[in-house]
């Protein structure tokens, strides 16, 4: 079997090596004669992958003891609205910096519960950028301040994360663990597994301990960050099967160099396609300025409608999969999160020359 070049906006590419050792474990997991699917989140054989999967996450972003991990689900789109539900009381306000359509999403969840307001927005650019950190409105009386770390739609990154006083917020779906990250300015971040860390279905949030402590008593239960804080995320059936995938992805990061070793793997990834991108004399233009170009996701467009459709459709026949751009911004997108190989950059890179070569 011919393992596809799996360029997918998410879910996505998961490594080979962690799909092959669920495979062999899928029968019978560490001898209990059953797979990890089948067995009780209440079970000792359980409890060990959850409690294993939790400690990665502690290890590999260095999460302060200030902080705490749970896995919840929803995806992203349940944390639009349980952010401001827990965090926005009446007669505040909360600022969202507006880069892509996650983040206004976002603002849209929470301008249904209370007030915000927009401390900056490239909207009026088709999100090319990242507008300049000094240049946003960000005031210390803010309830907490929303970003969203990487544009998966539009192909912009924050390459220099703030450090505000109001409360830091960050969805970071599609580039946590990618690089790097100073946890210890967030009082909450949350992502969606799917693209870095494993199969869809997870949720991972950290989370400030101290936050917590705002949370109203007027909240639902299930809605409470503190109430999966205080059940270690079990508060009722997790997503067992992709935290034991999220559990073994994390050792296959660990075993390549932790968050550092996926930022060093990412950059030589992403500049091998940039590099084919400016030096192709027009034929590809990138749709995000220079310096704000993601790592995770690089779109760009041919000189025509007509060289998009055939270059999609050449790529498509030479194995490669889910380079389509999205409706916002067309053309075409390589989603290059961590489990991409290096392999399969290589190999598009050298399609994009040769069908520069043959349609310039």
């Amino acid at each position: 079997m011919t393992r596809a070049h799996n360029f997918n906006a998410g879910p996505a590419a998961l490594p080979e090596e962690v799909l092959k050792q669920a495979g062999e474990e899928m029968l019978d997991f560490n001898g209990t004669g059953m797979s990890v699917m089948e067995l009780s989140h209440r079970s000792k054989e359980y409890e060990e992958v959850h409690n294993e999967a939790k400690a990665g996450i502690k290890e590999l972003l260095q999460v302060p003891d200030t902080h705490d991990v749970l896995f919840l689900q929803g995806g992203a789109s349940l944390q639009f609205p349980m952010i401001p539900m827990n965090f926005l009381p009446d007669g505040e306000k909360a600022n969202y910096i507006l880069t892509g359509s996650w983040s206004e999403k976002a603002l849209k969840e929470a301008k249904l519960i209370g007030e915000t307001k927009i401390g900056a927005s490239s909207a009026e650019h088709n999100h090319t950028y990242i507008p300049d950190i000094h240049s946003m409105d960000v005031d210390p009386t803010d309830t907490y301040v929303h970003i969203t770390s990487n544009n998966t739609i539009f192909g912009t990154q924050w390459h220099t994360l703030p450090d505000w006083n109001p409360p830091l917020i960050a969805d970071m779906s599609s580039d946590i663990l990618s690089r790097p990250v100073p946890v210890d300015q967030f009082s909450l971040i949350y992502a969606g597994a799917q693209k870095n860390l494993g199969p869809s279905g997870v949720t991972i949030v950290i989370i400030e301990k101290e936050m917590m402590e705002k949370i109203p008593n007027s909240i639902p239960t299930f809605l409470r960050y503190d109430t999966h804080a205080d059940k270690n995320s079990l508060y009722h059936t997790p997503p067992t099967f992709g935290i034991y995938m999220l559990n073994h992805v994390l050792n296959w990061i660990r075993n390549r160099g932790g968050a550092e070793g996926m930022q060093e793997r990412n950059n030589e990834k992403a500049s091998l396609l940039y590099d084919t991108i400016d030096h192709s004399g027009g034929f590809y233009k990138g749709h995000a300025e220079k310096d704000s170009r993601s790592n995770m996701n690089i779109t760009f467009n041919l000189p025509s409608e007509e060289l998009n459709k055939t270059f999609l459709e050449k790529a498509k026949e030479a194995g490669f999969v889910g380079l389509n751009g999205h409706r916002s911004v067309g053309g075409c997108r390589a989603s290059l999160y961590n489990a991409v190989s290096l392999e399969s950059c290589e190999a598009l890179r050298t399609f994009m020359l040769d069908f520069h070569k043959n349609h310039g």
